[in-house]
């Protein structure tokens, strides 16, 4: 069965296509994206502009076709902090169901936090036991823990590395003093939900998912992404520390040489580094293992789940119809 999520984040729209069946490793069949920052198409008021929504129903109209081509059976389409903190969200979302009949779910953070929880746990398995993990994106940043497939606890607060970078560090390279601004800032933020998480108690396991955590693992030396998921890669505090230092001396345009780290990532990486080393100081941990694993995966195991009980899927309106006039 092929399944397709469509991602609509902060920093890119991704449509992931999977081969999958309900107890079975979900193995990547194709994938279709593009970079898309709708923060840079918010106006004065936090509305996502005409061009804004212009360029997201484009990108879902491609979806749908690459969909289609590759015979999906079902899409599950969704999105994270980028439309949900807008001040039009729901006019968004009217606006692309309307004009694509695709449904986008809106996810809160908390559910977005869960959900990358519940791919984490899949991966890891249940010999890992407690499991603490952490997801920095674009928006938002999310901590989880708990021993079961869903966490105890869910937080989502608003640390993504996208948005810190252009709420506080304007400057390429950063000033020292905006710098340690931010960093203030990041502890402050997460005193409540970390204080608030350790009263669970001390993890087996702490664990970090989502691209800046990988590009911070590859840059402190961890395996290339060529090497496959089934590489052991690990963070540790003591080079994340080092290269945060090093990461605030240097333009973007020189980050861009460092390995793991990508265009869109390169500007706002450093944020990323702070937000980690903080949450890594302020909860005791020296280091931490990298979860290929996240939140797109954690919906499909989820849909998965769902089929066990539901039976088969018919595909889904707009991609029938696209499927059946190709084979006219």
């Amino acid at each position: 069965m092929r399944l397709g999520v469509l991602d609509i984040g902060s920093n890119t729209v991704h449509l992931l296509l999977v081969d999958a069946r309900p107890g079975a490793n979900p193995v990547p069949y194709a994938s279709h994206k593009r970079p898309l920052s709708l923060v840079k198409y918010l106006d004065d008021e936090g509305n996502i502009s005409d061009e804004g929504q212009h360029e997201l129903i484009e990108f879902i109209l491609e979806a749908w076709e690459f969909a289609a081509k590759h015979k999906a059976k079902d899409l599950l389409a969704f999105c994270t902090s980028a439309i949900r903190e807008s001040t039009n969200g729901a006019a968004v979302l009217a606006r692309v169901q309307h004009e694509t009949t695709v449904r986008l779910t809106e996810l809160t953070g908390e559910e977005e936090s869960a959900m990358t929880f519940f791919a984490v746990r899949r991966w890891l398995g249940w010999g890992a036991g407690t499991i603490l993990n952490l997801d920095i994106g674009g928006g938002s940043f999310e901590i989880s823990q708990g021993e079961n497939e869903l966490p105890a606890l869910a937080h989502s607060v608003p640390l993504g590395a996208g948005r810190l970078t252009r709420e506080w560090l304007a400057e390429d390279p950063p000033t020292a003093k905006s710098i340690k601004e931010l960093r203030k800032h990041i502890k402050s933020t997460l005193k409540e939900p970390i204080a608030e998480t350790k009263k669970l108690g001390v993890p087996n396991i702490v664990t970090g998912s989502s691209k800046t955590f990988r590009a911070l693992a590859r840059i402190t030396g961890a395996a290339p992404s060529s090497m496959g998921p089934y590489v052991r890669r690990e963070l540790h505090l003591s080079d994340l520390g080092l290269w945060s230092q090093r990461l605030s001396a240097m333009s973007s345009a020189d980050r861009l040489f460092l390995p793991g780290v990508s265009s869109a990532r390169a500007q706002q990486v450093l944020a990323g580094a702070l937000v980690a080393q903080s949450a890594l100081e302020m909860f005791n941990v020296t280091s931490m293992q990298i979860s290929p694993w996240a939140l797109r995966e954690g919906l499909i195991l989820r849909r998965l789940d769902q089929l066990v009980f539901d039976g088969p899927l018919d595909p889904p309106a707009h991609v029938a119809k696209l499927r059946n006039s190709d084979t006219k």
